[in-house]
C-alpha cells in the first residue's frame, strides 16, 4: 500500500497548507515538462495530494489505507478514479476529479502572469542621461521632463468624479477577480486572474472622472528629480522605484535612468583613480623639480623626482573618485619625457661631454 503521506515527505498532522505547499514543491521539481522532471513520481505526489487535499477521502485513507469516493463508486487505490495508465501528450483519458492547481502551475500555463489575486502594475520606463566626467565624479541632480501615464490627479486615482461614490463591480460581484476553468492535457484546472472591468480593485466608479474617463490614470508630463550619486560609471542604471507608468487599480512601474558619461580631454578613470599625464622636458626629468598640474579639485603642484623614467607614474594621494564613507581615489600622474628633435652645437657638446663620463 502506498504511503501518501510518505510521498509529500507530511508527517499525518500536516494541515491543509502544509500538504499543499509539500506538493507545489514536488510539483515543481518532478513535472514532466520541465528539465530534469519524473513522470512516474509527478504521478505519485499528483495521487497523493488528490487523496490528502480532500477531508472526505483523507478520513477514508487514514482509516481503511484506500478510498471508497471515486466517481466510479468502487473501492480507489486513491485520486478519484482517475486512470494513470492513459497518460500521454495528447491528454489525460479517465475521470480525473477537479481541483484547484492555477496557482501552482501558473508558470506553465499563464505564461509568467503574476499570482491570482496580485495587483496590476505599469510598465517600467528608461532614459537616457549625458553626463560630463566631472558631474560624474562628483555626482549632481538633473531634473527631467518626461510624458508618461501617471495617477489622475483630478480623481486621486478613484476614476470616480469628486463627490461621487464607487460602486461594487458586478463582473466580479466586488471580488476584484474572475475564476476560470481550462482543459489542459493535466486535466481541467481552474485559476483566477484580476477583473479586467475594475482591474482587480472590485469597485468601479459610479460617475466617472472626466479628465481619465474612470481610468483613475492619465498620460500627462511630470518633472522628475534624478540624484546622481558620485563615482557613477558610463553605461550605469539608476533605479527608481514607483516612478514609471502607473496602471489602473495598481501600482507603478520602475524608472530606470542609464548614465553616459562625456569622455575627458584631460583625465580618465580607472576604477577609483583618475588617470592624467604632464609632458616634462629631458633636463626636467634628469634634476627633477616642481610642476603645476591641472587637477578634478584645480590646479595643484607636485614634486617630480630627479632621474624620473619616462611613462613612470606619480600618486597623488585623495584626489580621485569619491566612494564609501568620505574616502578617495588618487590622481595618477603619467610622466611623458620631452626629447629634443634637434641639438645645437653647444648643446650637443655638453651630451657628448656626459656621454664620455658615462651618463
Amino acid at each position: 500500500m502506498k504511503n501518501y503521506y510518505d510521498i509529500l515527505g507530511v508527517p499525518k498532522t500536516a494541515n491543509e497548507e502544509e500538504i499543499k505547499k509539500a506538493f507545489r514543491k514536488l510539483a515543481h521539481k518532478y513535472h514532466p515538462d520541465k528539465k530534469g522532471g519524473d513522470e512516474k513520481k509527478f504521478k505519485e505526489a499528483s495521487e497523493a495530494y488528490a487523496v490528502l487535499s480532500d477531508k472526505k477521502k483523507r478520513a477514508e485513507y487514514d482509516a481503511y489505507g484506500k478510498t471508497f469516493s471515486g466517481s466510479g463508486g468502487g473501492p480507489q487505490g486513491g485520486f478519484g478514479g482517475f486512470d494513470f495508465s492513459n497518460f500521454s501528450q495528447g491528454g489525460f483519458q479517465g475521470n480525473f476529479q477537479e481541483f484547484d492547481l492555477g496557482d501552482i502551475f501558473s508558470d506553465f500555463f499563464a505564461g509568467g502572469r503574476p499570482a491570482s489575486g496580485g495587483k496590476p502594475r505599469g510598465r517600467d520606463i528608461s532614459i537616457d542621461i549625458e553626463l560630463p566626467f566631472r558631474e560624474a565624479i562628483f555626482g549632481t541632480e538633473r531634473r527631467v521632463l518626461i510624458a508618461k501615464i501617471s495617477v489622475c490627479e483630478s480623481c486621486g486615482g478613484s476614476g470616480a468624479k469628486k463627490g461621487s461614490k464607487l460602486a461594487s463591480c458586478s463582473s466580479c460581484n466586488g471580488k476584484g477577480e474572475i475564476r476560470e476553468s481550462r482543459n489542459t492535457f493535466f486535466g481541467n484546472f481552474t485559476s483566477t486572474r484580476p477583473c479586467p472591468r475594475c482591474h482587480g480593485t472590485g469597485q468601479i466608479p459610479e460617475n466617472p472622472c472626466g479628465i481619465c474617463n474612470g481610468q483613475g490614470v492619465a498620460k500627462k508630463e511630470e518633472e522628475i528629480r534624478v540624484a546622481v550619486p558620485s563615482g557613477v560609471s558610463d553605461g550605469e542604471m539608476i533605479r527608481m522605484p514607483g516612478r514609471g507608468e502607473a496602471a489602473t487599480g495598481g501600482g507603478a512601474g520602475d524608472l530606470y535612468v542609464k548614465l553616459h558619461v562625456k569622455p575627458d580631454k584631460v583625465f580618465t578613470r580607472e576604477g577609483n583613480n583618475i588617470l592624467t599625464s604632464l609632458s616634462i622636458k629631458l633636463t626636467d626629468a634628469l634634476l627633477g623639480g616642481e610642476h603645476g598640474i591641472h587637477s578634478l579639485d584645480g590646479d595643484i603642484s607636485i614634486t617630480v623626482p630627479a632621474g624620473v623614467a619616462h611613462g613612470e607614474i606619480i600618486r597623488v594621494r585623495e584626489h580621485g573618485v569619491p566612494h564609501g564613507r568620505g574616502a578617495r581615489g588618487d590622481l595618477l600622474v603619467r610622466i611623458n619625457i620631452e626629447f629634443p628633435k634637434k641639438l645645437s652645437h653647444s648643446a650637443r657638446d655638453l651630451i657628448e661631454k656626459l656621454k664620455r663620463e658615462g651618463l
